[in-house]
């Protein structure tokens, strides 16, 4: 069932980036690799940035990487720097993606879209749905199940870990966690959860160009799709029955589930990172476990917040296309060039200015920080509170639940993700108890 839609929602989603990628050319679903010049911002040394990335930001906080398709490619790295293009306008910046997209001949669900990725009007028209429905009141409701939720997983790894076998944390918690959240907020049946897992992390896998991303993005696209379908005359008790019970003679299936689709993924593959990460920083910092055993909320919203800061798991914002001529930090881009700004390095910048340790250590008594990992200005992600909600609960819950939490492999045996936009661990091996003798994590 299609429904037309009002005021600037009305154009379909796909037409408005297909009249944007004819006057381009250019078909990011083509570009098989990424040149090396332009992955920098990618790589990690374990938790931390690449020891050039840092030695780039200090130096040059607004770089040139490359030229491609007959455009800049920049990187900002600098935190005021950063800030500056993040709060940027839309009078100066594009985030339409799909501009660099070809859309003809595609699927409902391979069309690009998300609010990360479009501009306004139909990003305001898109985020307005939305922003009511993550508000601290109504998230509120969402606690007790929360808690239900990691209760039952935290029952699992300790069936799991029973007499010192190791546990993975990204099977056994970090992804089924935020992966039950999110399918309970959506009104969705938690159904598959091992498939969902490796298309999230194909959807920012970005070894393959954008071939493997996008195409991973139309499986997911497609589920979701399919749901406003099935709830369209029967609407469930999730978000998205919500939202087709107030605006369903507005939204048509495929821009409903197109929003469905940023919610779902952005609430699922990101604090399944944070999640697993955070772990192994609490495992190996008994001072971040004891703030959340016995600290007051302050003190567990303090060592969230610098997780938060210093993990920083999405290390690229949404990509920035210059609309005009425009001076960022002194240095001169130009209309067309695409900019590229690095969330992770920006959050160690000593221009955060918290004067206290260096910003290269997690420290969680450090101060709480204005820090970037949820992004800046209008593209702020709009479930960062969600987020919060579901690190506070799980971590704490996790640390209260084991405390001799251990990690039962080094960092550098550790398969980190190579070439992702959101930053990763494929596993994480831990012991539950202290009945095995623990692996040195320095």
């Amino acid at each position: 069932m299609r429904l037309p839609l009002p005021g600037p929602v009305k154009q379909r989603l796909g037409v408005w980036l297909l009249n944007r990628t004819m006057r381009n050319g250019i078909d990011l679903r083509k570009l098989r690799f990424l040149p090396d010049s332009v992955t920098l911002p990618l790589k990690r040394d374990g938790l931390d940035p690449l020891p050039e990335m840092m030695r780039v930001q200090a130096e040059e906080p607004v770089r040139k990487l490359a030229d491609m398709f007959g455009k800049g490619v920049w990187l900002v790295s600098g935190y005021e720097e950063s800030k500056e293009v993040l709060a940027g306008g839309a009078d100066v910046w594009s985030n339409d993606l799909g501009q660099f997209v070809s859309q003809e001949g595609r699927s409902d669900e391979e069309q690009i879209g998300g609010l990360g990725m479009t501009d306004p009007p139909l990003h305001t028209a898109l985020r307005r749905y939305l922003t009511p429905e993550f508000t601290m009141r109504r998230l509120a409701r969402l606690q007790p199940g929360i808690e239900a939720i990691v209760a039952e997983r935290l029952d699992a790894m300790a069936e799991a870990g029973r007499d010192g076998a190791a546990v993975d944390m990204v099977e056994q918690f970090a992804f089924a966690v935020p992966f039950d959240v999110i399918c309970d907020l959506l009104g969705l049946p938690v159904d598959d959860r091992g498939r969902f897992l490796e298309l999230g992390v194909a959807r920012f896998d970005l070894t393959e160009g954008g071939a493997g991303a996008f195409g991973a993005a139309a499986h997911t696209r497609e589920f979701l799709i399919n749901a406003v379908r099935e709830q369209r005359g029967n609407p469930g008790d999730g978000l998205i029955g919500a939202l087709l019970k107030e605006h369903g003679d507005e939204l048509d299936d495929v821009t409903l589930g197109g929003i469905a689709d940023g919610v779902f993924l952005g609430g699922y593959e990101t604090s399944a990172s944070m999640l697993a990460l955070g772990a192994y920083l609490i495992a190996s910092t008994p001072k971040a476990g004891e703030m959340l055993r016995s600290g007051e909320a302050a003190q567990v919203d303090q060592v969230v917040e610098e997780l938060l800061r210093h993990l920083c798991v999405v290390q690229l914002a949404f990509l920035r296309f210059a609309k005009t001529d425009v001076v960022v930090g002194g240095v001169q881009i130009k209309e067309g060039d695409a900019v590229g700004v690095s969330l992770l390095a920006a959050n160690r910048d000593p221009a955060l200015g918290t004067g206290d340790a260096a910003l290269g250590v997690f420290d969680p008594s450090r101060a709480s920080t204005r820090h970037l990992a949820f992004g800046w200005g209008m593209h702020r992600c709009v479930g960062a509170e969600l987020a919060r909600m579901e690190l506070r609960t799980a971590l704490r819950m996790l640390a209260e639940r084991f405390p001799d939490l251990a990690m039962a492999a080094d960092l550098s045996e550790l398969d980190f993700r190579k070439l992702s936009a959101v930053y990763g661990v494929e596993a994480l091996p831990v012991y539950t108890g202290a009945s095995r003798e623990t692996v040195s994590t320095a």
